[in-house]
């Protein structure tokens, strides 16, 4: 990143026919965004200025730009997507046209991405349906994002507000295949993941993880279930064993009505609607989607598309609002906590045996030494 210029948000428009240009809008209306940052719309002029007139918003100007490259500080920017081609709007309704536009966004957004045009992206919600082409065939934009910009990482997708952070091991599966998808593997990888986010994205130095159980009441010591016994419990001792500090598994139908989500700083659930049900009860307007484990910067808003209020000037920006700070606040701390590890200093240590001040890179912890400096 250029130190000399603002953060630079991508925000793609998602779901022309949903909710998506309102939110985003709104959301830049509040001045002290491009205050804090450089925010880019990957969209459409025409749906632009469509949505301005039918929400009666003409105060949120954009400068529009070609490319990212060409973005100015202190004004919001639209980068045309869609080459000035007509764009037809159908309020609350998805259609092959609204697919296309998220595509097109979703994708000169992503390549900007990588690219280091935009420093974090901002995704508007799509439909995960009409969205399908041969150019996009993911569930959602977790999976889309990990082959385009994951370089080879996984992904793992964190729902959070200020006071709660909520991650799933299995993400948009049917509830038939979640047993098979169950692995020791995959929780001590999601685990891993996890925890390293927690330090390097939210600055947390040592993270406690509550795993969630599969089965109602954590299998009832098997009667209800096998997989406690034999794949989350092993796998959550193995983490254990690497130093993440993770318990479990808990019985996911009390945890977060008994309260006993306070005292972790993270949750992972199993699938989807066991993390997300609770949580949206609790974060309600304030909550953010974030793709973690990959080498950039993702988040969204926690809400769809919004179909049956779109156009009606009834959505709430908050969230959307919550997005753009939250991928600034998390930018800046993985700048941080990269920086701080750049240039580790060797360390120095005394040789028992010898009582002799050396320097010795290859040992560890547990070698007969004591640190001098660390």
């Amino acid at each position: 990143m250029n130190l000399n210029r603002k953060i630079r948000v991508g925000i793609s428009h998602g779901d022309i026919n949903g909710i998506g240009y309102e939110v985003i809008m709104k959301a830049l209306e509040d001045a002290t965004i491009t205050e804090l940052c450089t925010p880019i719309v990957y969209g459409s002029a025409k749906a632009l200025a469509y949505y301005r007139k039918a929400l009666e918003m003409p105060s949120v100007d954009f400068s529009l730009i070609q490319r990212a490259a060409d973005a100015k500080d202190g004004v919001n920017n639209l980068v045309e997507v869609m080459g000035g081609e007509e764009v037809k709007i159908d309020l609350g309704t998805p259609t092959e046209a609204s697919g296309k536009a998220a595509l097109a966004a979703l994708e000169r957004a992503a390549d900007d991405l990588r690219n280091g045009f935009i420093d974090v992206l901002v995704t508007a919600p799509i439909n995960k349906d009409c969205i399908q082409s041969d150019e996009f065939h993911f569930p959602g934009h977790t999976e889309f994002l990990e082959q385009r910009v994951g370089e080879g990482n996984k992904a793992l997708m964190i729902l959070f507000n200020t006071s709660l952070r909520v991650a799933l091991v299995t993400t948009h599966l049917p509830i038939a295949k979640l047993p098979e998808a169950i692995t020791k593997k995959t929780i001590v990888d999601k685990l891993t993941i996890f925890d390293e986010s927690l330090r390097k994205d939210f600055n947390i130095i040592k993270p406690r993880i509550a795993v969630l159980s599969l089965n109602p009441h954590a299998g009832e010591n098997g009667m209800l279930g096998n997989e406690e016994k034999d794949i989350i419990a092993p796998a959550i001792e193995e983490a254990y064993d690497n130093k993440i500090l993770a318990f479990g598994p808990y019985a996911a139908d009390g945890f977060f009505g008994s309260g006993q989500h306070v005292h972790f700083d993270g949750v992972l659930a199993m699938y989807h609607d066991q993390g997300l049900a609770p949580f949206k009860t609790i974060a309600m307007d304030e909550g953010v989607n974030f793709t973690a484990g990959l080498p950039y910067v993702r988040t969204s808003p926690d809400h769809g598309t919004g179909y049956d209020i779109a156009g009606q000037n009834k959505a709430c920006e908050a969230s959307m609002r919550t997005a753009i700070y939250s991928a600034i606040d998390i930018f800046r701390s993985r700048t941080d906590y990269y920086e701080m590890r750049a240039n580790p200093l060797r360390r120095q240590y005394v040789d028992k045996s010898g009582d002799k001040e050396v320097l010795d890179l290859t040992k560890d912890d547990n070698d007969d030494t004591e640190i001098l400096n660390a």
